[in-house]
């Protein structure tokens, strides 16, 4: 069976009340119900975690990269300054699919720079909480045909 990490980065339990205009009202506990739906479909387990620490989440890419075959990555606000989580994504040699719910590149300047997608096999952004399905199923294919 395969097993992916999903990893939501900083603020982002605060989906469904936060800036809904940008990032939509879905809560970030439907996001993971849907998550978890579509893994059981495609056969996959998910483990599923968020942090608003860099740190904590170098931690879980380092600590964990034998115990699973991929990693689908919300970094959020650290998809633009984290070096840190970019390398630890680098080392863990786990493929790797970057989502983002809204489309980076059409918004405030510094955010048009991701750190994480040079390391990324994959990135899939714009499609609100679909992201994360999208990215979830591209991971599984890209898994499976390794």
């Amino acid at each position: 069976m395969i097993k992916i990490l999903v990893i939501h980065g900083p603020n982002l339990h605060q989906l469904g009340k936060r800036e809904p205009q940008v990032y939509g009202r879905t809560s970030l506990a439907q996001i993971n119900q849907a998550i978890e739906k579509l893994a059981k479909s495609k056969k996959a387990k998910v483990v599923i975690k968020q942090s608003n620490h860099e740190g904590e989440i170098v931690d879980l890419i380092t600590k964990n990269k034998i115990k699973f075959d991929g990693i689908l990555i919300n970094p959020a606000a650290y998809t633009h300054t984290s070096v840190a989580i970019r390398d630890a994504i680098a080392a863990s040699g786990i493929p790797t699919v970057e989502v983002h719910l809204s489309n980076i590149h059409s918004r405030e300047t510094f955010r048009h720079k991701s750190l994480i997608s040079p390391v990324a096999r994959g990135t899939i952004l714009g499609f609100g909480p679909n992201s994360y399905l999208l990215g979830l199923e591209a991971l599984i294919d890209l898994i499976d045909h390794k």
